[in-house]
């Protein structure tokens, strides 16, 4: 057991930090994966050299895969403000580690046509979306502040392990209202089990990752971001065992210089120190 002790509001808490809770998606190469916008399947196969495999049931000595992915579309994933501009960001330049204060919260999504806050104009009366209202009320449970936060949709279901997210609204999204609550409670690291934060098909307004990353239309120029720090991660699973509450969240993904990587979010619960 490792534990840590931290101070939040006057009270101390304490963590387990060898007992993590995952929340990220395990990707099965060989069997369902969810999926999104469409993509290719994340796929493994045994590297071949001349006639050597690698793959000990083939016959090799070792097993070595060559794996093909879409980060962004294949599981879940962490993604930075490069993700819409043109000048290359790594995420892992951005998110360089560490342990972050974070609520759990879950919400119900409203219909379109039940809310009077700003939507993609693409919107439809029958699409869903996460509102700022929900949003709000959830937090208004956890009272504080945290660095993250992690958001699980209703309804909550074995079904987004493996989910095809196909269509041009084929999971609820954020109301611009909703990403802008998020800045203005200075939420710096954001997870979520949704396939993306704004509508699949929306012709690139992409306009809660603007809103969330400080990134005016239309520009593409990372130095203009105002939040250029703020990380969004999609496509995870928060499983009905989990509670709201207060955790550490601790967001690992491999070395990629990329706009996003793999990732694989874990949370260690928080309880009071005796």
């Amino acid at each position: 057991m490792t534990e840590v002790v931290l101070e939040r509001a006057g009270e101390r808490y304490v963590a387990d930090l060898g007992d993590p809770l995952p929340i990220a998606i395990p990707l099965d190469f060989d069997g369902a994966q969810p999926n999104h916008f469409e993509a290719p399947r994340a796929h493994a196969a045994p590297l071949t050299h001349g006639h050597w495999v690698g793959e000990v049931l083939a016959g090799g000595t070792v097993n070595c895969a060559a794996i093909a992915l879409v980060p962004h579309c294949n599981g879940t994933h962490t993604e930075c403000v490069g993700h819409i501009t043109e000048d290359r960001v790594s995420v892992t330049d951005i998110l360089r580690g560490g342990l972050h204060l974070a609520r759990v919260v879950t919400v119900k999504p409203t219909r379109v046509d039940r809310t009077n806050e700003e939507t993609d104009p693409l919107s439809a009366g029958d699409e869903w979306v996460i509102t700022a209202a929900a949003l709000q009320s959830a937090l208004d449970g956890l009272p504080g502040s945290s660095a993250a936060l992690v958001i699980r949709t209703l309804p909550n279901d074995v079904t987004k392990l493996h989910r095809a997210y196909d269509g041009a609204a084929p999971a609820p999204y954020l109301t611009v209202d909703a990403a802008r609550l998020l800045v203005a409670a200075q939420i710096d690291h954001l997870v979520c089990d949704l396939p993306s934060l704004d509508r699949a098909h929306d012709d690139g307004r992409l306009q809660a990752h603007r809103t969330f990353w400080g990134l005016p239309a239309p520009s593409r120029r990372s130095d203009d971001a105002h939040r250029g720090h703020a990380t969004i991660t999609e496509l995870a699973w928060i499983a009905p065992m989990i509670r709201d509450g207060w955790y550490l969240l601790d967001l690992q993904m491999p070395a990629f210089l990329s706009d996003a990587a793999p990732s694989r979010p874990l949370l260690y619960p928080l309880r009071p120190h005796e």
